[in-house]
């Protein structure tokens, strides 16, 4: 793997502990030094119980996360991380985690990402009239290594609530101060109240750590990356072009050479089941 990172301070933004799932396998694959900054707010960036909004979209935010770190600490290599949760693309049923982690490299002028999108979380919201009603939800999330927030209606109780007792005064007090008497309990999503979502990073981490390593044939930049792609993959049976993926760009940062290639996930020839004319 390239050493131009080697030896270097890998400045870390986050307030919520993701140095657990990003430090070792950087530092180790890597050969940095993961450091989070001292009193670094991340909340500033947005908050999962919206207080304040996020001031982009995701990448964005990530981006302006790493920014920050890297002005605060005078360092050129930094690392944060963004999370987004919602209906699945692909299974609009499913709640899944799409989680981002960025490099940025000053030194080089490099931006890589890592990316992960898992139907694996315990992302979910109830309101519940009763303690039975709290407890229920409560275990079918994971309850208390992840932990909860409790809302009266919109107003935030308490989060990052990870024992019995907690989560029972605050029912309480939601119920009192509710105008319908009611609970609002969501799932933690921050990273240290969330388990889960910690092994999503992770992931993505690793996503990161592989697209590091896909240097450019041309000049042996890491980061080789996709920054495109075509459907028109031909049906197997007829020919007709699909909406599947025929054809991935990967392009290079710095030189801007680029390779046309078949997808590596997909087949050579698409199932008559896509094929508009075998399949209508």
């Amino acid at each position: 793997m390239t050493d131009l990172f080697a030896h270097r301070v890998a400045v870390l933004a986050t307030m919520h502990r993701k140095e657990q799932a990003i430090a070792p396998r950087l530092e180790a694959r890597l050969g940095v030094t993961v450091a989070v900054p001292p009193s670094f707010d991340t909340d500033g960036f947005g908050t999962f119980t919206g207080e304040i909004k996020r001031p982009a979209d995701q990448l964005t935010t990530a981006r302006l996360k790493a920014e920050a770190a890297l002005e605060s600490t005078g360092e050129t290599l930094a690392i944060a991380s963004e999370g987004s949760f919602g209906p699945h693309p692909q299974l609009p049923f499913v709640a899944c985690d799409r989680e981002i982690v960025l490099l940025i490299d000053r030194q080089h002028q490099l931006e890589i990402v890592g990316e992960c999108l898992s139907a694996d979380t315990n992302y979910r919201q109830q309101v519940v009239g009763s303690w039975a009603e709290a407890e229920a939800f409560a275990a079918a999330v994971g309850f208390p290594s992840h932990g909860l927030i409790v809302r009266a209606d919109d107003a935030v109780i308490a989060k990052g609530i990870t024992t019995a007792e907690e989560l029972e005064t605050a029912v309480a007090r939601a119920m009192q101060q509710s105008t319908r008497s009611t609970a609002r309990l969501e799932t933690d999503m921050r990273a240290l109240y969330n388990p889960t979502r910690m092994g999503a990073i992770a992931q993505a981490t690793e996503h990161l750590l592989q697209a590091i390593a896909q240097t450019c044939p041309a000049c042996g930049t890491p980061g080789f990356s996709e920054v495109k792609r075509w459907p028109g993959l031909p049906c197997g049976l007829c020919g007709t072009p699909t909406l599947l993926t025929r054809l991935v760009r990967h392009q290079c940062q710095r030189c801007q050479f680029h390779q046309d290639l078949p997808a590596p996930e997909s087949p050579s020839v698409a199932d008559p089941g896509h094929c508009p004319r075998c399949n209508p």
